[in-house]
């Protein structure tokens, strides 16, 4: 009798129940620059420093620090007091539109170059998200053209 069938239906329940878990959080530098480190502590080498609204991943948190994932894939370690709940998102495209309503055939609201950074107003639906620049221009932005959502 072969193990292999029961073997598979565990792992995809397994996987099932665990989609919650691998849920990404996402949370943004708050008002003031933050320092980055390479371990959880203000002992660790300084690797750069995070610019006040830059999105990051949550990957863990180890008492007051977290580890986190930016843009560019790199990790480090941030104090988690230096954080905020309040959703940034980067362009990540070469030229992003940002449109009237989360439709390309809707117009052209304004357009944000490479690295401009977004207010999230609302989660993504439909492979738009909702955006915000921080002139004050509203609209809709496809997902895959920001980074941080």
């Amino acid at each position: 009798m072969t193990r292999l069938p029961l073997i598979l239906s565990a792992t995809l329940l397994g996987a099932f129940l665990a989609k919650d878990a691998l849920a990404l959080d996402f949370k943004s530098v708050g008002a003031a620059p933050a320092i980055m480190y390479d371990a959880p502590s203000e002992k660790g080498r300084r690797v750069y420093v995070a610019p006040r609204g830059m999105p990051v991943e949550v990957v863990l948190t180890y008492g007051e620090w977290s580890k986190v994932r930016d843009a560019a894939g790199t990790l480090s370690w941030v104090s988690s007091k230096a954080l905020t709940p309040k959703r940034m998102l980067v362009v990540s495209a070469a030229n992003a539109r940002v449109y009237n309503a989360a439709d390309e055939s809707s117009p052209v609201v304004f357009t944000a170059d490479k690295s401009v950074l977004l207010e999230m107003l609302e989660s993504p639906n439909n492979g738009w998200v909702k955006v915000r620049h921080r002139d004050g221009q509203t609209g809709f932005v496809k997902a895959g053209d920001v980074w941080g959502d």
